[in-house]
């Protein structure tokens, strides 16, 4: 109940002293100022990055362009290349060595990814785990013995055949792990441009067995003798590892959970492949003459102003292409400028549909949206793909800049999601069934809409603002969950999405938590917290506290600050503010540098009433509470015994003060009252009275902060005659006491609050709702019976009766799966 113990002092409306009840209080020595301003921690300005969170005059980056000739060798599963590369140092440093990044080493029995990896524990993709208390054996998955033999009968990694400069002489390098150190014949000075080339190989990973982030997969079920492969190239090529004014080289190794941080550059890329591939690159086809049909050519072209999807390649051509196989080859030619990375995909299973998105604007005024998928794709592919890039495209685009590359591809294969420039890998399909026919389930189709938006959503995060994946993965995923949160549930909005502030509660109250800002490769738990813990937060400083149009602002101030240009998590953090206004350092210590979360808890709740001085008014007050509490249960009982008091039974014993309680009032108090107001100044008369005549409600409400993370205070105060009031308390009433707060409410006459609760919404991630409620409430829950299963352990086998089951032949497991042995 809304307790109501206390008074309010009628002239100094100061109360503070009579609360003995505040929640939790500082001692001494153990005060945390949760507001400390963060450029404490943050690197300092300067000409390169500048205090408002842009580009400083002096900034730089540096520029490398790529020429490469690729084969495909299909029956190998094999990469054959050679690439060209132009370095461009637009540093103020003198380069004496370049550092080249060999992602495929990651893959070979001796990389760094594979001697620590550990077996089970937290982290590991790896399904092998092994018994807390050791009473039961350790387990080791058939995926992870075939991951193992795959290993074990491939060489994995580069073949390093040529490393040379511009007049063929060759060129000293060191390789270390993924990466490789290739010393300049002659120093590199700032402004200049050195030429070098590279021969290379490896043998394609299967990415079933595997688990990469590209690699082929088979289907060995295929019309054509031997089945066909699906191939995904990515991380395929030496490319040069950034050099950056905040970190000079960014060497770290590729271990495989910390992504990529790239170079801006122009490619151009000739792919040969069996004469019946399809390709799909980052970058624009430069010769479809030599590679597409006269009436495949004709579709593409009127896909551009179509009002959905056009087949270029059709669902019968793929099925043809896959029944026979060719010894020919054809050489796809792409050019890209001004990208990061390049990435392709190559197979004869593939249908090609593409829709013209036209966006208007000056840079890009039509894009291609497109998808590749195979006959498993179905109907799923066929009506959702490519119209989730354009919805992808529409909606980033109001949050940051008019997409600015030509193409913008989706392409079906085995990698569950995964993204480059102008082209993802996206891998949800359909389910054959029985009588032919392909089918997919809600949630099939909520993981294709939602990885193709969040994956062509990698175009704006970080394929254009070029963030640093290795080192701060929430810069990009982050960011990118909380944009395609948007796009989805502007898609649909009765499909949960799992971006809201309730879905990260558990994360935040768990022991595996950890900051934010933690390197990539540390994060315990990557996707709640370097995809969802962040996007959540950026929801909540939209919604709750900035609101959508300082949000939106800011947000498309810091896009546009930084596109094409490499920004680290000072330059958001300061642009946000800058933008907005709002000093958010609160928000963002909190948030990301550390492991507090949410829990405001509401204590209690005093109603005060303002003393009036006036004996005739207060003390009848006093009388009438003295009243209203409970009777004594002793009284009660006597009373229904019939007792009478000795008062009663013996009248004359009466006096004065049977006649008269302790509230009757006397002249005296009368006339302390009337010189009470005799000496009140004018100003202080009217405010008197007015209090008094207005006879306003007066509560104090005790909030406590459990969880450490200091948030805004949102209540939703329900009144007794039924009536709602939301009022919204900033963050900052924590800045001087972050573990507890007292907050006067005052409402008016007649509007008696009935309780009070917290966060009524679920706006803030608040872990515990139980005590946001006062007075408390039954919360509801579901309790679900069950009949306990039997033991399996050893002891408890019929080993009697188990001996006689016959063993099944191996042609008999298609019509037992699914029932009990």
């Amino acid at each position: 109940m809304i307790k109501k113990a206390l008074t309010l002092s009628a002239v100094v409306l100061s109360f503070a002293p009579l609360f003995g009840h505040a929640a939790i209080q500082q001692t001494k020595g153990d005060f945390e100022d949760k507001f400390r301003q963060l450029d404490e921690s943050l690197p300092t300005p300067n000409v390169y990055r500048n205090a408002a969170g842009e580009p400083g005059y002096q900034y730089w980056q540096q520029k490398v362009d790529y020429k490469i000739k690729v084969n495909l060798d299909e029956e190998k599963r094999r990469i054959e290349a050679s690439e060209s590369i132009v370095y461009e140092n637009h540093s103020p440093d003198t380069l004496k060595y370049l550092w080249i990044q060999l992602d495929q080493n990651k893959y070979r029995p001796d990389s760094l990814s594979a001697l620590t990896t550990t077996f089970g524990g937290i982290g590991n993709r790896g399904p092998a785990t092994k018994s807390a208390n050791g009473d039961s054996p350790a387990q080791l998955s058939l995926d992870a013995l075939r991951r193992e033999q795959f290993v074990a009968d491939h060489d994995l990694g580069y073949e390093l055949t040529k490393v040379v400069d511009s007049s063929g002489k060759p060129l000293h390098y060191v390789v270390v792990g993924t990466q490789m150190r290739v010393d300049l014949n002659t120093p590199l000075k700032p402004g200049k441009k050195t030429e070098f080339a590279i021969n290379f190989a490896f043998n394609i990973v299967e990415e079933d067995a595997i688990s990469a982030r590209a690699g082929y997969e088979h289907f060995p079920d295929d019309a054509r003798e031997g089945g066909n492969d699906i191939f995904l190239l990515a991380q395929w090529f030496p490319r040069l590892a950034a050099y950056t004014d905040y970190e000079a080289w960014t060497n770290k190794e590729f271990i495989g959970r910390g992504e990529f941080t790239l170079e801006f550059g122009d490619y151009d890329v000739e792919i040969t492949v069996p004469a019946d591939h399809i390709v799909s690159s980052t970058g624009v086809l430069q010769n479809p003459s030599d590679v597409l049909t006269k009436e495949q050519r004709k579709r593409l072209k009127e896909a551009e102003n179509a009002d959905k999807p056009v087949f270029v390649v059709t669902e019968e051509e793929a099925l043809d292409n896959e029944k026979e196989g060719t010894n020919k080859t054809k050489t796809w030619h792409f050019s890209a400028d001004n990208v990061r990375d390049f990435a392709w995909a190559s197979s004869r299973k593939f249908m090609w549909d593409a829709k013209g998105y036209h966006q208007g604007g000056d840079d890009q005024p039509l894009v291609m949206a497109m998808s590749f998928y195979p006959k498993e794709g179905g109907d799923l592919w066929k009506k959702y793909s490519t119209e989730a890039i354009v919805h992808t495209m529409q909606v980033y685009s109001r949050f940051s800049f008019d997409y600015p590359y030509p193409t913008a591809q989706s392409v079906n294969g085995p990698v569950g999601g995964m993204e480059y420039p102008m082209i993802s890998f996206n891998g949800p399909r359909t389910d054959l069934q029985d009588d032919g026919t392909r089918t997919y389930s809600q949630s099939e189709k909520r993981f294709l809409l939602g990885v193709v938006i969040h994956e062509v959503g990698h175009n704006y995060f970080p394929m254009i603002v070029n963030s640093d994946e290795r080192q701060w993965t929430w810069m990009d995923e982050g960011l990118n969950s909380f944009l395609d949160g948007i796009a989805c549930r502007e898609w649909d909005s009765s499909i949960p999405w799992g971006v809201e502030p309730r879905d990260v509660v558990d994360y935040m109250k768990s022991s595996t938590q950890v900051p934010v800002m933690t390197q990539s490769d540390s994060v315990l738990r990557l996707g709640p917290n370097a995809y969802t813990k962040p996007a959540v937060a950026l929801n909540i400083l939209r919604e709750t506290i900035l609101g959508r149009e300082l949000f939106d602002f800011a947000f498309k101030e810091y896009a546009q600050r930084w596109k094409f240009k490499r920004p680290t998590p000072s330059d958001f953090f300061r642009t946000m503010e800058e933008a907005s206004g709002v000093d958010l350092d609160w928000f963002w210590r909190g948030w990301f540098y550390t492991t507090d979360h949410v829990d405001i808890s509401l204590d209690s709740i005093y109603k005060l009433r303002l003393d009036t001085k006036d004996p005739d008014i207060d003390l009848n007050r006093q009388r009438q509470e003295e009243a209203d509490k409970p009777l004594s249960l002793t009284l009660e009982r006597n009373i229904n015994e019939g007792r009478k008091l000795w008062v009663e039974r013996f009248p004359d014993v009466r006096d004065f003060y049977d006649d008269h309680d302790r509230f009757t009032v006397t002249n005296k108090e009368r006339n302390k009252y009337q010189k009470f107001l005799n000496d009140l100044e004018p100003w202080e008369k009217a405010t008197f009275e007015r209090a008094v005549k207005e006879d306003k409600n007066y509560y104090v409400l005790d909030f406590s902060n459990k969880g450490g993370l200091v948030m805004p205070i949102i209540l939703e105060l329900t009144y007794q005659d039924g009536s709602k009031d939301n009022m919204y308390i900033p963050a900052e009433i924590w800045r001087r006491t972050p573990k507890a707060v007292s907050k006067l409410i005052v409402t008016d006459k007649g509007k008696e609050l009935a309780s009070v609760t917290i966060d009524p919404r679920w706006e803030t991630a608040d872990v515990d709702v139980d005590n946001n409620h006062y007075p408390r409430q039954i919360i509801p829950s579901r309790i679900e019976a069950y009949k306990a299963k039997k033991s399996t352990a050893l002891v408890s086998r019929d080993i009697m009766q188990d001996i006689k089951t016959e063993l099944k032949k191996p042609e008999d497991k298609k019509k037992t799966e699914g029932q009990d042995n």
